[in-house]
């Protein structure tokens, strides 16, 4: 039997899925025990998880991750119990469990070596919290030393009476062996039992192996052969069970396959009603009987109840004890389907080519002349609908939150920091925010190094913010949110904000940019993206090499997505990163500049405009400004800026298209002509080509022609002058 077809290697695949998902349970509840919310709910989440992580590797036998699960679990059990108290030291080690947990998971997936020595530091930290109750890893049991207390038992016994007792030497030896109980379990699968990869032979033989079991099958409602359905269970179990166990233990056993079957567990030899004799028929209780009720005596264990209070309403106080309490109806757990990436890619493509194909054939329908109010146009339209209906219904499938990007980050942070040496607390907003799975893949490098270095040079040391009348306590905050069509990023520290004077200085001294450079604030903060700068004064395991933030920026890029900085000083620095929400399918407007095709997202565009004599004014060459209502708007010559032809003298009757940029202001974008508004399908273009700036991929149109889609904020960027920034400095990198 191949790996492919082995049901087992299915089953322990889902395995590992279903850990990620209980991973993240697992640090959710751990930040809601963080931000003060240890109530016994989250506490039980946070139990549940490790719990069943544990369960499902002991059925795989992953020894080592059963091991460091099983006494992880044992501390999470104490504080379940009130025994233990959630403190700032014991979650910090909750979080570090919590990370190695899934390194465990990891390494165990991939059947790479166990890292013991980390494992042995983690399970002693872990053990500190248990005191004397606790396992001791690799430590024996000590031998105690006691000496026997003779006691005096005196009997009142007349003397010559202790002849009569017996001899106590003479009696047999106590048995003091476990006591045994019998259960009667009976057990019925039901049908989504077996579509979750669970055996009953395997629960069984665990039921076995708790004591001596006496296993019948109940084939009763099996069905004629010719009736018989594969996918219906007909066989029930009853097991009669002697064990000393505690029936939570065999409840254990059934913990995976809960609400998949029909399960009852109970004692034999529990009376439950059914052989009790009936209760005679008493007389009636003549109100003559008891004449002074006060008089009998009270026990005095019992006390008095209150009088009940008065009420308008007889008839509601009899209906009320009566009346069962409502219970909230459960939610009903949605139902997932776990698919192979490769397969939703397959997905993707093909609604790809359906958009393309759709666009040819618009496009020949189009220029047959056939009239607009003709079937075939009706039903072109109607075409054109079902095809955005998939495509948007796909994208769906391939969108995540980015809630596990940002988990991932809040280890990078309790690691750093405590490289450092700082107190830093990370604060999340957005995680519900949905972007490209492939977005989220290929970003975790980027927001690694954006992180570190927010915690490394961002922050102060804890004696630098005391003395500026800080908190002692560092502040990283990971926000996602859509904006424009887009999906912003915000990684922002309230740290001392970017030294410019000292960051022009080092680039002046690295030689990156000329020393008479005359630069303006957001240029200076331009230079921390230049290959081979930091401001780091030594090198150290998080940074100082000068590499990471011009990777950041060239990775963000191949996403097709930008990167601003926004800093003050004394107050903190903000990294803000703009991204596609997709990188398959816009919609686009279809431009003509110098007789070249171009696409523009279509959610940039506010407005378009056709300019008059006097709309445009120059404030100085090769800068102009377009008057649009009462205010003024910078223009940009779309195809000057891509190097198409020269600047236009006479804008008269040209069309300008009104950009909204992520800062919330709007520049004006000077085109020929507008061709076309559809859906274009994103290509990618390959690492070999020059990325020429404003462009950001290229797509193919409804006639076979090949189109770039521009990016208008990088067009707007690179067209405003930058003095004093050498040409070197500002290619870096690029390749010619």
């Amino acid at each position: 039997m191949t790996v492919d077809n082995d049901p087992m290697a299915e089953i322990r695949a889902s395995f590992f899925i279903e850990s990620e998902e209980l991973l993240e349970a697992l640090q959710d509840g751990l930040q809601l025990m963080d931000d003060g919310a240890a109530d016994n709910e989250t506490i039980n989440v946070v139990f549940r998880a490790v719990h069943s992580i544990k369960g499902g590797a002991g059925a795989f036998g992953l020894e080592g991750l059963v091991h460091f699960a099983h006494r992880y679990e044992t501390v999470l059990d104490e504080v379940r119990a009130g025994r233990l108290q959630v403190e700032t030291e014991a979650l910090k080690v909750f979080f570090q469990a919590a990370d190695h947990l899934s390194d465990l998971v990891r390494i165990s997936r991939d059947n790479d070596p166990l890292p013991d020595e980390e494992t042995e530091v983690l399970l002693k930290a872990l053990d500190a919290f248990l005191g004397d109750t606790g396992p001791v890893s690799g430590t024996a049991e000590e031998d105690i030393e006691f000496q026997p207390m003779g006691l005096s038992l005196d009997l009142n016994l007349p003397v010559g009476d202790t002849a009569d007792l017996p001899d106590l030497d003479a009696l047999p030896p106590l048995d003091l062996g476990p006591v045994t109980t019998t259960y009667e379990i009976t057990f019925a699968p039901q049908a989504d039992l077996f579509d979750t990869g669970n055996e009953p032979a395997t629960l069984l033989r665990n039921l076995q192996q708790l004591g001596t079991a006496k296993v019948t099958c109940d084939s009763s409602r099996l069905p004629p052969l010719d009736q018989l359905r594969p996918d219906v269970p007909h066989l029930s179990w009853t097991v009669i069970l002697q064990t000393d166990v505690e029936e939570s233990e065999i409840v254990s056993i059934f913990e995976f396959v809960e609400g998949l079957c029909q399960l009852d567990i109970k004692k034999q030899g529990e009376p439950d009603g059914s052989d009790l004799p009936p209760l005679p028929d008493l007389p009636p209780v003549e109100p003559t009987m008891v004449e002074h009720p006060e008089t009998l005596p009270q026990t005095p264990t019992e006390a008095t109840p209150a009088p009940p209070a008065p009420v308008d309403d007889p008839i509601s106080t009899v209906a009320a004890p009566t009346q069962p309490a409502q219970a909230t109806a459960p939610t009903a757990a949605k139902s997932v389907v776990r698919v192979d990436l490769d397969r939703i890619e397959r997905l993707v493509n093909l609604v790809g080519e359906l958009v393309i194909n759709q666009a040819m054939l618009s496009q020949s329908l189009e220029h047959s002349g056939l009239s607009p109010h003709s079937d075939a146009m009706s039903g072109l339209e109607e075409f054109q609908r079902l095809t955005r209906d998939i495509q948007d219904s796909v994208m769906m499938i391939r969108a995540q939150p980015v809630k596990s990007l940002f988990q991932r980050m809040s280890r990078i942070v309790r690691e750093a920091s405590a490289a450092v040496e700082k107190d830093v607390r990370l604060v999340t907003t957005g995680e519900a925010t949905e972007v490209d799975k492939t977005v989220i893949e290929r970003l975790a490098d980027p927001l690694t190094h954006m992180i570190r270095n927010a915690v490394d040079h961002g922050l102060e040391t804890k004696e630098e913010r005391l003395a500026a009348g800080k908190p002692a306590q560092g502040k990283v905050n990971l926000s996602a949110a859509h904006r424009s069509g887009r999906v912003v990023i915000e990684i922002a520290d309230d740290g001392a904000g970017i030294d410019r004077p000292k960051v022009l200085q080092l680039a002046i001294d690295k030689g990156l940019i000329p020393p008479d450079s005359n630069l303006t604030d957001s240029e200076i903060d331009n230079l921390l993206f230049l290959p081979g700068f930091s401001t780091a004064a030594t090198v150290s395991n998080l940074s100082g090499r000068g590499v990471g933030m011009d990777v950041v920026r060239t990775s963000i890029q191949a996403l097709g997505g930008r990167i601003t900085t926004t800093s003050l000083p004394g107050q903190g620095t903000t990294f803000s990163i703009s991204l596609p929400l997709t990188l398959a399918v816009l919609d686009g407007m279809v431009i003509e500049v110098a007789e070249e095709t171009l696409v523009l997202p279509l959610n940039l565009v506010i407005e378009t405009l056709t300019l008059q004599r006097g709309d445009v004014e120059m404030v100085r060459p090769g800068r102009n400004v377009v008057r649009v209502r009462s205010g003024f708007v910078p223009l940009f010559d779309l195809g000057a800026a891509l190097g198409y032809r020269p600047p236009l003298d006479d804008f008269e009757g040209s069309v300008v298209l009104l950009i909204a940029n992520e800062d919330e202001t709007n520049a004006a974008l000077l085109i020929d002509n507008i061709l076309d508004q559809r859906q274009v399908v994103i290509k990618g273009l390959d690492e070999s080509f020059y990325r020429a700036p404003g462009i950001a991929a290229a797509t193919i149109l409804g006639d076979g022609q090949i189109a770039l889609i521009l990016d208008p904020s990088d067009i707007i960027s690179t067209a405003i002058p930058k003095p004093g920034l050498s040409q070197t400095s500002s290619d870096a990198g690029v390749p010619a």
